[in-house]
């Protein structure tokens, strides 16, 4: 009588900086997403100046 709720699959997103994917649901029938920040900026290792 009563059927299964089956969420639909989210495709993966993707933005400047950011990636979200959708988990899998869980035994409540909980659907998460995960989310993936990239960088802003790239890290440059330290140099120490030249003396004068």
């Amino acid at each position: 009588m009563s059927e299964e709720n089956t969420k639909p699959t989210v495709p993966t997103g993707h933005s400047r900086f950011l990636t979200t994917r959708q988990k899998a649901p869980t035994e409540q029938g909980f659907v998460g997403y995960e989310t993936i920040w990239e960088p802003f900026q790239k890290e440059v290792p330290y140099t120490t100046p030249k003396k004068p």
